[in-house]
């Protein structure tokens, strides 16, 4: 497979379980070495680019024995951000996060969203310049799952990362994405990429009754539909 993703771009990869869109991810951030081809920013080798990709697992990740404050200090203090700068942008992550007055809670004591916010908040707080995400809201129920949406877009419109995306969540990618990569069922291909024609900034809750949103669920549902059925005989 081959596919490119522009700088500022929301890229999100939808396809069957186990086709590799979680493979993918981790080979761009390095994690995991192609066995064959190349994965390059800006002409580069992914693994000579200077720390400039911020990664969100499916699960949150939090320690559980630091407080908000410290897990979203974590990636700050690894870079050797210290003193009162540290204090300020942690204190910026936490108000963009919504976490205010949870400070020095430790996650035992707080909801599922609010740890995914934590992750996030400590992925973003470092500024990468790439943004990789698996699944971060899989988990969740509806509506945390849209609250988290809002406050994504929110984040990505005022900061313009490079995102890419992987989701099984066909409304989910809609939602937030500029464009969708459509895998085959495995082994994984391109099946199709797909331009979402919706315009910014995205109500998550109103978009969802527009003749837009119906359209190009329709769409990419008839391509992603023909993946997921049980295969012929």
């Amino acid at each position: 497979m081959s596919f490119e993703v522009a700088d500022a771009e929301f890229v999100a990869i939808v396809g069957p379980s186990g086709c590799g869109k979680s493979t993918i991810l981790n080979m761009l951030g390095g994690l995991v070495a192609p066995s064959a081809g190349a994965i390059e920013v800006d002409g580069r080798p992914v693994t000579d680019v200077p720390p400039r990709v911020g990664y969100v697992f499916q699960r949150d990740t939090v320690f559980p024995w630091r407080t908000v404050r410290r897990n979203i200090a974590l990636g700050l203090e690894y870079r050797g951000v210290r003193g009162a700068e540290l204090e300020a942008r942690v204190r910026e992550g936490i108000r963009l996060a919504g976490l205010e007055g949870f400070e020095d809670a430790f996650p035992a004591t707080l909801s599922g969203g609010m740890r995914q916010r934590v992750a996030l908040m400590r992925t973003l707080v470092v500024d990468p310049e790439i943004l990789l995400m698996d699944e971060p809201f899989g988990a969740l129920d509806t509506h945390t799952k849209l609250t988290l949406h809002a406050e994504l877009l929110g984040l990505w419109e005022a900061r313009h990362q490079t995102v890419v995306f992987v989701t099984h969540d066909l409304s989910e990618a809609i939602t937030l994405a500029d464009r969708i990569i459509v895998m085959t069922r495995r082994p994984g291909r391109i099946k199709l990429v797909h331009d979402v024609r919706i315009s910014r900034p995205r109500d998550v809750i109103k978009l969802r009754e527009t003749d837009e949103y119906a359209h190009e669920y329709g769409v990419i549902w008839h391509v992603l539909g023909e993946e997921l059925a049980e295969p012929g005989p």
